[in-house]
């Protein structure tokens, strides 16, 4: 408790404990759900166990025709999401167990127009007015996401990687990665066989 009273201070203290009995009342599977948090069509949303969320968390689904009443985002066990996380879903958006996520990252599987294939958007069109294309998100079990990162439609995030910190991520990742850059590319991949991250 000591190092509660260090750590946080008083207002603190009252601060997490308000918190503490926030998540306990409207979301009881999460572990602790800091306040302000903006959920939107949260039936949609599976938040998972032990879910922990910093401040001004904005996680929102807008669900196409094509999805009934099936949940669109979810989350696994002991995801941890920093302050001012953005996570949109209209089609699938699958977070895996144990993935850490830092602050300021936006995640979405849709996007305002269409810009490839046959049937493109017209920059005639306010962005605002147009289509909305989507395709599935998922990233996967031990993923770690760096701050200012962006995940974009149609991404997959293999089975413990690393997205370094303000990169894009447009194309999917494999397992056991480490990526940077705009767009995101692999740098490093672990090797099982000497337990170290080697360069690619």
């Amino acid at each position: 408790m000591l190092n509660h009273w260090r750590r946080y201070g008083v207002t603190g203290l009252v601060y997490i404990m308000f918190c503490k009995v926030y998540t306990a009342i409207f979301f009881p599977n999460a572990r602790l759900i800091r306040l302000p948090f903006d959920i939107r069509e949260r039936s949609r949303i599976d938040l998972g166990r032990n879910f922990t969320c910093g401040k001004y968390c904005r996680i929102e689904v807008y669900p196409d025709a094509s999805n009934t009443n099936e949940k669109i985002l979810v989350f696994g066990s002991n995801v941890q999401v920093n302050d001012a996380v953005h996570i949109v879903g209209r089609k699938k958006v699958l977070i895996g167990n144990n993935v850490l996520i830092a602050s300021k990252v936006f995640i979405s599987d849709s996007n305002h127009g269409i810009y490839a294939g046959e049937r493109q958007s017209s920059p005639e069109v306010p962005p605002a007015e147009r289509e909305l294309s989507a395709a599935p998100v998922s990233i996967e079990d031990n993923v770690w996401i760096g701050e200012f990162v962006s995940v974009l439609q149609g991404v997959t995030i293999g089975k413990g990687s690393i997205i370094g910190s303000m990169s894009v991520v447009s194309r999917s990742i494999p397992p056991y990665s480490i990526a940077v850059g705009s767009p995101a590319r692999v740098i490093k991949q672990f090797n099982f066989n000497t337990s170290q991250w080697e360069r690619v």
